[in-house]
């Protein structure tokens, strides 16, 4: 892998982990949860989409769709199992680790 690719999987990660969280919760995650969320969420929409008939085609604005609808697919995903209520920065642990 080169570090162009590297580069372009980091940017894809980190707007995909953003979008998602200002959708899901109005706020992204901090630099490094944008980017872990929206990476899970690039594979997990690689995955399902296919999987569903939708195939956004090539490119990095489709890159950035399918990691954001697998992204927001994530988050839906622990908020249900974590039960819906008290708010993602309890979940998540806040800026400052409150909630745990």
């Amino acid at each position: 892998m080169s570090g162009e690719s590297l580069l372009i999987i980091i940017v894809v990660g980190i707007i995909a982990g953003w979008l998602a969280g200002q959708i899901v919760q109005g706020t992204g995650f901090g630099i490094v949860g944008d980017l872990l969320i929206g990476v899970v969420g690039a594979l997990i929409g690689s995955w399902v989409l296919p999987r569903l008939g939708i195939h956004l085609g090539v490119g990095l604005v489709a890159a950035i769709v399918n990691a954001t609808v697998g992204a927001l697919l994530l988050l839906v995903a622990i908020k249900l199992i974590r039960g819906g209520g008290g708010g993602w920065r309890r979940g998540w642990g806040g800026r400052w680790g409150r909630g745990w």
